[in-house]
């Protein structure tokens, strides 16, 4: 029997113990799974209180257990699911006495919403927004995920989808009557009109400001500087926990260490790097060259000094800095004055610098204000953003320039001109996943947790 056509079985909810436990079955052997458990199958999208009993008779738990017949059910499928006492015992004897039933199996990662998909319940824009809301840390990410779960660039790829094969359905015409005089120049005109309406829209989806793709990943923000400044010190303020050793002996952090924040609903991962400088200390050299790495790849970087200090260019220039900017928006490295309590001005110093205490908090606050409205702009407006990941952006981007080639070439050959529109309606099929992606599937649903 092909794996799809097996009946597949996991836990769905939260890892045991725990109040409640959600155990689900989708496939064609679902309702023998409920008949053989629960005794008879319950009414269809009805909830009803069973005493579950495995293949000896032997009681397992009473559940509350629900009946899905296919194809109205999440998966397309017939599902069945069993709402237990969240106990790991009563887990292990439910999921044995599935497992004995024939072609039954455990499910993989994703296989769930994978089925859903295959069987038409969600497009591929769809599946990416579950996927993202089951990993969102915070408000604005929640947020994004579930307006494309709800179809919002999958119900526009489909219109965009249906009105090219619509354009192309009257340049074709135009090809079959080319010997009818002017009836194929009849039937251009109405077709330039949509495609260059169709460009103008993609085009304006792709220009539209904002970094909607990285608000899934977060922005990312390295506490830099030579040793013992106190960069450990200010992640354990931002953290307001102690993640990282704070220690008067320079060289104290020797590896990376990163934390994940929620500042205002932005995810904002910040790294503590070890301090740069020259060492002979093996370890050491292999923290610095790790922190120079990090460094350069952030999108921010807080170059700590201590108070009245100078600053070393040279330093920031060996991360592939600019170095320090007065514009707070936009500059790849803001100068963060430390042990201000030790003398020297405290707030916002020059050229959009800071004077902070991290070890009693001082001047923190106004750093955390201006790390929230660098978030805001370098996100951008992410509200109606349509495209959230690289791959939608590149096939929706290929779509764009086959539009626009059929716009060039149309009046030379409308052959070439409706290949072109074949292009852009197979870029949009694969976008939502209805045509040759079954390269990209197992990399999308494999990120799943099982059970989803």
């Amino acid at each position: 029997m092909h794996p799809r056509d097996q009946t597949i079985f996991a836990l769905s909810s939260g890892r045991a113990p725990s109040a409640i436990a959600v155990v689900r079955v989708s496939g064609p052997q679902a309702g023998l799974a409920l008949t053989t458990l629960a005794g008879e199958r319950p009414a269809p999208r009805q909830a009803s209180h069973r005493l579950l009993r495995d293949g000896g008779g032997q009681p397992i738990d009473d559940a509350v257990v629900l009946w899905f017949p296919g194809p109205k059910s999440a998966t397309g499928e017939d599902v069945a699911e069993f709402h237990v006492h969240g106990g790991r015992a009563v887990l292990a004897a439910l999921l044995a006495a599935i497992s004995v039933i024939p072609n039954m199996r455990a499910a993989e990662p994703g296989e769930f919403t994978r089925r859903a998909f295959e069987n038409g319940k969600l497009d591929l824009t769809e599946a990416e927004g579950l996927d993202d809301l089951i990993h969102a840390d915070t408000d604005r990410q929640r947020r994004q995920a579930l307006r494309q779960l709800q179809g919002l660039l999958g119900n526009r790829a489909r219109d965009w989808r249906e009105r090219i094969i619509e354009a192309s359905a009257l340049i074709e015409a135009g090809i079959d009557f080319s010997d009818e005089g002017d009836v194929p120049a009849e039937l251009r005109v109405p077709a330039v009109k949509a495609i260059k309406a169709l460009h103008a829209e993609i085009t304006e989806v792709l220009a539209a400001q904002g970094h909607s793709e990285r608000l899934r990943d977060g922005l990312v923000v390295a506490i830099a500087g030579e040793p013992n400044v106190g960069k450990s010190t200010l992640i354990n303020q931002l953290t307001r926990r102690e993640v990282a050793i704070v220690s008067p002996h320079a060289g104290t952090t020797r590896d990376v260490i990163e934390v994940q924040l929620d500042l205002d609903g932005y995810p904002v991962t910040v790294i503590d790097t070890a301090g740069i400088r020259e060492t002979d200390d093996p370890v050491e050299q292999e923290g610095v060259r790790r922190a120079r790495a990090r460094a350069e790849d952030a999108d921010l970087v807080l170059w700590l000094v201590e108070g009245g200090h100078a600053v070393d260019p040279g330093a920031m220039r060996s991360l592939g800095k600019s170095g320090p900017s007065s514009d707070r928006s936009r500059g790849s490295v803001w100068i963060v004055r430390n042990k201000i309590d030790l003398g020297g001005a405290g707030g916002v110093g020059l050229h959009g610098e800071f004077g902070i205490s991290a070890s009693r908090g001082d001047g923190v606050p106004d750093l955390i204000d201006a790390l929230v409205k660098f978030a805001a702009e370098f996100f951008g407006t992410t509200e109606g953003a349509l495209v959230t990941r690289a791959r939608q952006r590149d096939l929706l981007r290929r779509a764009s320039d086959s539009l626009r080639r059929s716009l060039e070439l149309v009046e030379d050959g409308e052959e070439l001109a409706a290949e072109e529109l074949r292009a852009a309606a197979y870029a949009l099929g694969r976008l939502l996943g209805r045509v040759d992606v079954e390269d990209v599937l197992g990399a999308i649903f494999q990120k799943f947790c099982i059970g989803k």
